[in-house]
């Protein structure tokens, strides 16, 4: 039986505990954020309703409530809760738990959360212990992780889970968390008698960036620095409350693959600003900007092509002073391409041509090279028929002969009529009107 000292005792470490950990959700409703899961009528919820849990990966970046979720399952499910941190845990303490889970199933004390926090940082052979007894229902896993589950767990731990990605809470849940906790007198800051500003408040529902638990441990630092008497915690201390965020970018993990491919499809959309932004947020990152250069090299051709043949050109300068200036002088020479590029008209007719000729290739539809082509400089040449019937187009007055060049008919490069590549269309359709005029048309 607890004694008066095991309460007090609790009640001090709680008092220690951060107002982010004190105001960790203690119900589904409490539980701010992840509508997309957990929304009435949702996949999460209807498992939770159904009691079928299973085991989850929950993904997704800082402070989105991933532990939080994990806690408020295991006390709605009435589960006992196990939780390990994959970065600091060997294969001994990880065994170590499933036979405790395992004990606790068979004297009949129910079943065992184990919530594995960082689980990307297990090896393949900790993942793999995990396997028969998730499997069985040993224990119900719950696994959170930062980096994307497809690149960095084992492939038979995912085909076992259900992967739930948890976005940035959107402002409005920030702000509802941030009042609940400053006016919370059991657990937040309402013993303090603080007031605070709309405007601080939303400003911290703002720059957090989705991130509850940097919000809510600012509002601690403000409102705790603030002196005695009549506390109000504005703007101007929100500010002073609050550290630059450091950019969430794994340079080897999803967030590398996922804003450079926001980046080119920003490029590829004609949105500048959106491309500079996303310029900018590789840069300030780390990225290496002979990568962001390469890539759009690139679009400068996939996406742009010969609707802007300057853009390549362009492009390639860029790529060229990167190599040789390097950050952060070279950030202005990749902003100056990024905008050309965004702002120029677009066609990826050469990119789909080369595709299409290289699957007609690759799929066994090979065309011989017409005899008429083939190369009749060497001796004996001319006896096997090489070259013969050849028309050379600069003897003609346009520099053009109406010749056939692949043996086969076929058009692979199909210009669009935007830009430069408007022209070359129109001189294509002149082309092809001189090819199918018939003699006798011009009698």
């Amino acid at each position: 039986m607890p004694s008066l000292f095991d309460s007090q005792e609790k009640e001090e470490r709680n008092k220690a505990q951060p107002l982010a950990a004190r105001m960790r959700p203690r119900t589904l409703n409490e539980f701010v954020g992840q509508r997309h899961f957990l929304g009435e009528g949702m996949l999460l919820s209807r498992m939770l309703l159904a009691d079928r849990l299973g085991s989850m990966i929950f993904y997704g970046p800082p402070g989105t409530g991933k532990t939080s979720l994990g806690q408020v399952i295991a006390q709605q499910t009435r589960c006992h809760f196990a939780v390990l941190n994959a970065a600091s845990v060997g294969v001994k303490e990880l065994r170590t738990e499933l036979d405790a889970a395992r004990d606790r199933l068979s004297r009949g004390d129910g079943r065992t959360i184990l919530f594995v926090d960082e689980l990307h940082h297990f090896n393949k052979t900790q993942q793999d212990v995990l396997l028969p007894d998730v499997e069985a229902g040993v224990v119900n896993l719950i696994a959170a992780t930062t980096a994307n589950p497809f690149f960095s767990l084992a492939s038979a731990l995912i085909s076992r889970s259900q992967v739930f990605e948890f976005k940035s809470i959107e402002e409005e849940d920030i702000s509802q968390l941030l009042w609940r906790a400053l006016t919370d007198r059991e657990r937040g800051l309402g013993e303090t008698h603080a007031e605070a500003t709309d405007e601080a408040i939303n400003f911290l529902s703002e720059i957090c960036d989705g991130d509850a638990r940097r919000a809510l441990t600012a509002l601690e630092i403000g409102v705790l620095s603030l002196d005695a008497g009549h506390k109000v915690f504005d703007l101007q201390v929100a500010q002073e409350s609050i550290q630059k965020k450091a950019v969430l970018y794994d340079a080897k993990g999803d967030q590398h693959y996922d804003v450079a491919s926001a980046f080119i499809k920003s490029i590829r959309g004609s949105d500048p600003d959106a491309a500079i932004y996303w310029l900018a947020k590789m840069l300030v990152a780390g990225e290496d900007p002979r990568f962001i250069a390469r890539r759009i090299v690139i679009s400068a051709s996939e996406d742009i092509g010969n609707a802007d043949p300057q853009a390549l050109v362009i492009a390639n300068a860029a790529a060229n002073s990167t190599e040789r200036v390097g950050m952060p002088e070279c950030r202005i020479m990749l902003a100056q391409v990024v905008t050309y590029l965004a702002t120029a008209p677009k066609s990826n007719a050469s990119y789909k041509a080369i595709n299409a000729a290289m699957d007609d290739i690759q799929n066994h539809r090979v065309v011989p090279v017409p005899s008429h082509l083939k190369d009749s400089h060497y001796k004996g040449a001319k006896d096997l028929g090489h070259g013969e019937g050849y028309q050379y187009a600069h003897n003609s007055e346009d520099g053009w002969v109406d010749q056939d060049y692949l043996g086969v008919e076929k058009t692979y490069y199909e210009p669009v009529n935007r830009g430069h590549e408007a022209e070359i269309k129109k001189r294509l359709d002149e082309l092809k009107s001189q090819r199918e005029r018939r003699p006798e048309d011009e009698e």
